[in-house]
């Protein structure tokens, strides 16, 4: 039976505690500590079923919340606060469920805070990032200043991404994946949007959506820990 946790997450004596969940399916062979966007916590629909999703592949997930969304504001917080519950969670993780390798990231904002994270300094036991949906740019204002720091990232990275993403023009997206080089891996979903909705003419349901989306990390996670999991 799948395992569902409530928990909390200390992230320090100025912040104070956030909330967790630990989502851990019976054959689990690696944990994603997944972090959400901008505009929804940890508990979106989004979330819920990509996390479910994984779980059908062995995929453990732990969600949080970022503190301001604990504290029922809609501004994030400022990025060195963001970043400190990244480093908290990924070690809350590590603590919680020891024998499981790691994967970090998330959707958005929280993928970017993740890499952010990162580039600061190494993320204790992770074996590489996973981003739904990088938000390379603001919609309309195309650029790739917000991908500067993943020069300094020294872990893999898989992005998963829409042709229709308003966040991430396609050809910017994949020409910051070519300067990365073989660190970076990119997948395009054809006619999907930052949020991984698909137009009609995709012939994709959403179950499918995720099951794709699930399933790409799950085989790139294979890849590169090894073949635990492997079907």
């Amino acid at each position: 039976m799948t395992e569902a946790t409530d928990l909390r997450l200390h992230i320090g004596s100025t912040v104070g505690d956030v909330s967790a969940f630990l989502l851990r399916p019976p054959n689990a062979w690696l944990l994603y500590v997944l972090a959400h966007g901008a505009g929804a916590g940890m508990h979106h629909a989004f979330l819920d079923n990509v996390s479910a999703a994984l779980a059908a592949q062995g995929v453990a997930t732990f969600r949080y919340q970022f503190p301001y969304l604990e504290a029922g504001r809609r501004r994030p917080d400022p990025p060195p606060v963001l970043e400190a519950t990244v480093r908290a969670a990924v070690s809350k993780a590590g603590e919680i469920v020891p024998e499981l390798p790691v994967v970090a990231g998330g959707k958005s904002l929280g993928g970017r805070m993740t890499s952010s994270a990162a580039a600061a300094a190494p993320l204790d036991g992770v074996r590489g990032l996973a981003f739904l949906g990088f938000p390379l740019h603001p919609p309309g204002q195309p650029g790739t200043r917000r991908a500067d720091h993943l020069d300094n990232v020294h872990l893999p990275m898989l992005f998963l991404q829409g042709t229709r993403d308003t966040f991430a023009r396609v050809d910017l997206i994949t020409s910051v994946c070519r300067r990365l080089g073989p660190q970076a891996t990119l997948h395009l979903l054809d006619e999907a949007d930052h949020s991984f909705g698909v137009l009609k003419r995709a012939a994709r349901t959403p179950t499918q959506v995720m099951e794709w989306l699930a399933s790409t990390v799950a085989t790139w996670c294979r890849d590169l820990i090894g073949s635990p999991g492997r079907k």
